[in-house]
Order: C-alpha cells, then sequence, then structure tokens
C-alpha cells in the first residue's frame, strides 16, 4: 500500500531560458513555504539569492550549479531543484530533469519563447516530463502572455491552455482572474504574502468568460464527460476541471499555462497551487525502467518502500568532508548504516551519513522512502551510477551527455601548483560530465574541453578560488571533427618478421559514412564468412580502428560518422595475435582514409541576439560576415529577435564586438546545433595549419 506521504510529494525542477527568472521565482517559493524568512534577489545588495549560494553566482547574478531544496506547501512536501539557464551549463538541467517527476517551464513575459526554451523543452521530451508553463515578468514593459502562449504552440508545438487571466499588465499589472474558480486574485502586503480573494471585476467579465469557455473547450477533448455538460450547457463542477487538467497533464497532453511576476511577488501562490494539484507525485509518474544486471531484462519500478532498494546518483559535489553524492530514490528504503551495492562498479559500501539539503545547507536524515531525494557524504562513485541490494541488482539508464565544443589549454602560473591543479581537474571532471580534460601528446599541454567559453573560464576562476591556485587559459580552439564522405574498400596485410616469433594479419573490407540522420558516430560491422580470421581477434580489429579514429590523418581531429565493415582477411596459426590485428587495423585506416575523400566538419551554433529594432541592420551584418546563415527574424515591440545558424570558430570573441557596435544594448544566447562542412577555403587553413603544427613537433 502506497504511503499519503508519497501521494502528497512533488519532486519539481524549475527550468528556462537565461534571465527568465528562475531563481527569483524559487526565492519567493521558499519564503511563502516559510524555508526562509526573507528575501533576498539574484542582483543587488543583500546576501544574493538563497539557491545561488557559490560566491562567483551571487558575483555575476546567474545560477551555475543546480541546487536541491524541500520545502511544504499546504499538506504537500515539495523537493525543487533550480537549474541554470546558460547553455554552457546544461548538463545541469540535464541530470535534474533524468530524476524529477514534474517541471515548471517558466518564459519571460516580454520575449516569450527563446532559443534555450527550445532546448529545455527537448529536455523535457526526451525524460517524458509532465510540466506547468509559468509565464513570469507580466509586470515589466512590453509584458505580452497572450503572444507567448501562442509561440508556445506554435515554436514548441505544445498544447498550452492558460488557467488563469491577467488583470493589467507592465506597471499595471494587479493580480489574476482564476478560470477554474472565476474568483480574482490580489496579493497584498510587502510581500505579496496576503492571497486577496474577490469577485472579478466588472470590466473584466465578459473576457474572463471568453477565457474560460476557450479553457474548458480544451479541456472537453479530453475527458466526455466534461464535453457532455458543455454541451448541455449546465455547470461544470470546479472538481472535475481539477482531474481533467491533472489527468491530461499526466499524459503530457495538455500544459497548464499559469502567469504572475515572481519579482514582484505576484502569482508564485497559485503557482504553488497548480504544482500540488496538476503535477504527479512518485506514485502517478510514468514507471521508470531498470535492467538486470545477469540477464539484462526490463524490470518496472514501483515506488514501493518495502521492495529491494534502487536508486540513482544524479550529481556530485566534491565537499570538506569528502564526496556529497545527490540520490533520487526510485524503490525501497535507502537507510543510514545499510550496506548497498553500486550496479556499475561491483563494489559494496556503507551509508554513513545521510542529508536532506537546502541550497548549502543540510540536515541529517535516518533513511529516505521512494521518490525522495536526498545526498549520501562521503560515498566514492560517478554520475549515473545505480545503487541496489545486493540480491536485487539493476541498472539505470543513465543521462544523456551533449558532445563538448570548445578546447583550451590550461597551466598553472606557480610550478609547485600543478598538484592543486591535477586534483581540481579531476575534481571538476568527476563532478560534471561535459567537462573534459586530457593530455595533448605531442605538445605536452593539458586540454580543457567544455560547453562553451563560459563553461570554462567559470572552472578556471573557481580554481583560482578554491583552491588559490592562479591558472592561465590558452585561447580558445573550436573542437573540430573529420569525416569521410565516399566509401572505399581495404586491403592491407601486416607482415613483420625480425627474429623468433612474427607479426600477421590481414584484413579486407570497406569503409563507408554513416549518414547523419543516424546518429552514430562509429559503427563496426563484422561480415566475415568461414574462419580466414579467427573469432578472437575480431574485437582486436574493432579496437584498431577505433583508436585511429581519435585522430584523423587529414588534420589530427577525432573521426565521426565513420563505419568500418570487415569482409575477409587471412590469418597465420604462430605470428597472428590480438596485437598484430589491432596493428594491421590501425594502418588500413591510415592508408585508405584519404582515398574516402575526408573533410573537416565545424561546430554549428543557434545564436538568437535581442537588440533595439536601430540596430536590426548592424547585427544582422555582423553575423554574415561571421559565415552565419540567417533562419529568422522577429518583431517584439521596439526590439528585433534575430536567428541565425553560425560556425563556432567565428563567434570567439563576440560578445565583445556586438556589444562595442550596439553600445552595449544587444544580448544574445548560443546553443550547439550540429557538425557540417568548413568550406574549402577553410578547410585548406585547417589542414596546412595542422602540418605546420606536425613540422614544429617533429623538429622538436
Amino acid at each position: 500500500m502506497m504511503s499519503k506521504e508519497l501521494q502528497t510529494t512533488r519532486n519539481i525542477g524549475i527550468s528556462a531560458h537565461i534571465d527568465s527568472g528562475k531563481t527569483t521565482t524559487t526565492e519567493r517559493i521558499l519564503f511563502y513555504t516559510g524555508k526562509i524568512h526573507k528575501i533576498e534577489e539574484v542582483k543587488g545588495g543583500g546576501d544574493g539569492a538563497t539557491m545561488d549560494f557559490m560566491e562567483l553566482e551571487r558575483e555575476k547574478g546567474i545560477t551555475i550549479t543546480s541546487a536541491a531544496t524541500t520545502c511544504m506547501w499546504k499538506d504537500y512536501k515539495i523537493n525543487i531543484i533550480d537549474t541554470p539557464g546558460h547553455v554552457d551549463f546544461t548538463i545541469e538541467v540535464e541530470r535534474a530533469l533524468r530524476v524529477l517527476d514534474g517541471a515548471i517551464m517558466l518564459f519571460c513575459g516580454v520575449a516569450g519563447v527563446q532559443s534555450q526554451s527550445l532546448t529545455v523543452d527537448r529536455q523535457m521530451k526526451r525524460y517524458r516530463v509532465p510540466r506547468i508553463a509559468f509565464i513570469n515578468k507580466l509586470d515589466r514593459t512590453g509584458a505580452n502572455p497572450d503572444r507567448a502562449v501562442i509561440a508556445m504552440r506554435e515554436k514548441l508545438k505544445l498544447n498550452a491552455v492558460p488557467l488563469q487571466l491577467y488583470m493589467g499588465l507592465e506597471d499595471q499589472f494587479e493580480g489574476l482572474i482564476d478560470l477554474i474558480t472565476m474568483k480574482a486574485f490580489y496579493f497584498d502586503g510587502d510581500n505579496g504574502e496576503n492571497v486577496r480573494e474577490e469577485p472579478i471585476p466588472a470590466a473584466l467579465a465578459e473576457k474572463a468568460g471568453q477565457a474560460r469557455h476557450h479553457m474548458l473547450d480544451a479541456l472537453s477533448m479530453f475527458n466526455d464527460q466534461l464535453m457532455e455538460l458543455m454541451l448541455e450547457g449546465h455547470e461544470i463542477p470546479t472538481d472535475l476541471i481539477k482531474s481533467t487538467i491533472r489527468a491530461s497533464t499526466l499524459k503530457r497532453e495538455f500544459i497548464p499555462v499559469m502567469m504572475g511576476s515572481a519579482y514582484k511577488n505576484k502569482g508564485v501562490q497559485l503557482l504553488l497551487d497548480a504544482v500540488c494539484d496538476f503535477l504527479p507525485s512518485p506514485v502517478d509518474c510514468e514507471r521508470p525502467l531498470g535492467y538486470d544486471i545477469k540477464t539484462n531484462e526490463r524490470i518496472e519500478l514501483a515506488p514501493d518502500p518495502d521492495k529491494p532498494l534502487v536508486a540513482l546518483a544524479f550529481k556530485l559535489t566534491e565537499e570538506q568532508f569528502g564526496q556529497l553524492t545527490y540520490t533520487r530514490v526510485y524503490q525501497g528504503t535507502l537507510r543510514r548504516g545499510n550496506t548497498i551495492y553500486n550496479a556499475k562498479t561491483g563494489r559494496k559500501f556503507r551509508v554513513g551519513r545521510l542529508v536532506r539539503m537546502h541550497a548549502n545547507d543540510r540536515v541529517d536524515e535516518q533513511f529516505a522512502g521512494s521518490g525522495d531525494i536526498v545526498s549520501m557524504v562521503g560515498v566514492d562513485c560517478s554520475s549515473g551510477d545505480t545503487f541496489c541490494d545486493d540480491n536485487f541488482q539493476v541498472s539505470m539508464e543513465s543521462m544523456f551527455i551533449p558532445a563538448s565544443v570548445v578546447d583550451m589549454s590550461i597551466k598553472a602560473d606557480r610550478n609547485e601548483d600543478s598538484d592543486k591543479l591535477s586534483k581540481a581537474l579531476n575534481r571538476f571532471r568527476k563532478e560534471d560530465p561535459t567537462f573534459r580534460v586530457h593530455l595533448d601528446p605531442e605538445s605536452n599541454e593539458t586540454i580543457i574541453s567544455g560547453m562553451g567559453e563560459l563553461h570554462l573560464e567559470i572552472y578556471s576562476e573557481r580554481i583560482r578560488r578554491e583552491y588559490k591556485c592562479p591558472v592561465t587559459l590558452g585561447r580558445p580552439k573550436v573542437a573540430y571533427r573529420e569525416t569521410i564522405t565516399k566509401a572505399v574498400e581495404y586491403d592491407y596485410k601486416h607482415k613483420k618478421q625480425t627474429g623468433g616469433s612474427g607479426q600477421y594479419a590481414h584484413v579486407v573490407g570497406r569503409f563507408e559514412p554513416i549518414p547523419v540522420d543516424e546518429k552514430l558516430d562509429f559503427e563496426f560491422v563484422n561480415k566475415l564468412k568461414g574462419m580466414n580470421i579467427p573469432r578472437e581477434f575480431v574485437p582486436a580489429v574493432e579496437d584498431g580502428f577505433r583508436e585511429s579514429m581519435q585522430k584523423g590523418p587529414l588534420a589530427d581531429y577525432p573521426v565521426l560518422r565513420f563505419r568500418a565493415i570487415l569482409e575477409d582477411g587471412s590469418s597465420h596459426d604462430v605470428d597472428s595475435s590480438e596485437l598484430a590485428f589491432k596493428v594491421c587495423a590501425r594502418a588500413a585506416f591510415r592508408e585508405y582514409y584519404k582515398a574516402a575523400s575526408p573533410i573537416i566538419l565545424e561546430p554549428i551554433m543557434t545564436v538568437e541576439c535581442e537588440a533595439p529594432l536601430e540596430y536590426q541592420g548592424t547585427v544582422t551584418g555582423d553575423l554574415s560576415s561571421r559565415r552565419g546563415v540567417l533562419t529568422g527574424t522577429d518583431m517584439q515591440g521596439d526590439l528585433a529577435v534575430i536567428r541565425a545558424e553560425v560556425p563556432l570558430g567565428e563567434m570567439f570573441g563576440y560578445a565583445n564586438d556586438i556589444r562595442s557596435k550596439t553600445q552595449g544594448k544587444c544580448t544574445f544566447s548560443m546553443e550547439f546545433c550540429a557538425y557540417r562542412q568548413v568550406p574549402g577555403n577553410v578547410q585548406k587553413e585547417i589542414v596546412a595549419a595542422a602540418e605546420k603544427e606536425r613540422i614544429a613537433r617533429h623538429k622538436k
């Protein structure tokens, strides 16, 4: 039997485009639920927002890491994760959505659907997360929630329907009309803490009636009883409306739209009511799947505290007292002092300390039941590991990890700090799967890779502050890739005889490009017939090809979209070995790769700029000069919103350039779009630069 506590638990995240008001909204939620007793703002005086607990976050006024907290609203327990908006920290959103049951998707009342809104929408669809939309900032000049709703339907293809009607906009924004109860709500007091319920003003009665009819019309598609009552002209019970909204929201067929202004303390309490009424509890959401480690059989997990434990580590942070592992319990109960099993590493460990997080503060817990989000202290594991009982060994699917697109070299300013730098890089690599570190064997430089310049600059700043280790970053480099454009047959024999047993391997087959829509970077296909190559040597051939792809012969960049087919070959009873076949595959790759017409691929970014209309020509001209392809322009009041796809290599230093050209009045955001072929003249330059580097290394 599921406990009532589970039915009244909500695990939610707040996600949106940068500067839509996520952290401000979370701050108001914490205040109204009694979790904090003084509201702090993201920017400005005071101590900074509760959930932006990192010094860097408070300085820059942005969220860098997702923060978790738990609060109570009426009889409901709400676990909240506040996530960053910058695309550079998109992994924080990715891993939060992986473990949440529902989400609040925030939109700016002025800008509506923006570029990062598209990414957040994709992430929510990927993890099948039911959501409520909240149109924020209705107090701002140019606010237009109707336009935002239309954009949600047209751009995001969401069945978004307002459950509220606004009373006034911009500096005339007074309150909200609830279309379910047909009551007007005002928010009195210094911080809007006193919610006043009144009859609908006569001037808005007709408009409210039309908006309610539109809402009921949309809901009638999901409930026959509601449709019948509408057709017969009967009054529709509030409970029926709410249950229909809830059922269709849980199926992700309906998006309830709420409104307000978090900064002006209006509408947040009604948003909390909607979270409790319409978002799923751990019992209601789709049953997550686990996989039996031994049989790979799919197992449906149930949010039952008495079943065997299954929990997922979704985020790690390194603390003074050891690693803090944010964990979502999907089944069973996680108890302090119990011994549990890590399904990925096969190691057992004892749960020493269990804490519930409130931003950077923590409260000790003895246990956590199904559907709960808590943190374990001092556990050595990786992000995405599954914890279970020893006699119920189940693994859960990990999360999607986007590819990094920017490389920079990093070096400690003082030689004696190299150990500190190494420790910091190992920690951040473990915490953030999109932050990658490798040593360039030729230049002997440490290279860090990430989602953007800001991403890597934030980490270098954290190394300076948290490890007292000043570092120097090299110029950002584009993470180019190589691929082939036509199929080519290969036939390569590797023979080596230098006294004693020699090496012999022979491979025959075909290399061919993988089409973009197959979304594969590498595929090895074994089409061997007979035993010309013994079965035990085939994995070595695959390893040889896979290793060769790390550095393409064209310009030393990793190879993508490459299929290697093994069709035939030969072996020697004495001289053949795994090593011989691996060496043979590598040599075959080098020998035949250039015959397959290789090309260089570059990361293309989706860029969205907002600028006053007088600067529209300046911005579009600048983007075009950077090899950008314009994909659309919208007018929002006196602002132009310009969208383009631009090569990443042309976008370094863009922030400073565009600010100086528009007197600081242009804001922009960008995110990774796809890898595409570079123009011929650019390819020649890249290949020539790679050749120059090879010659320089050879001379050394």
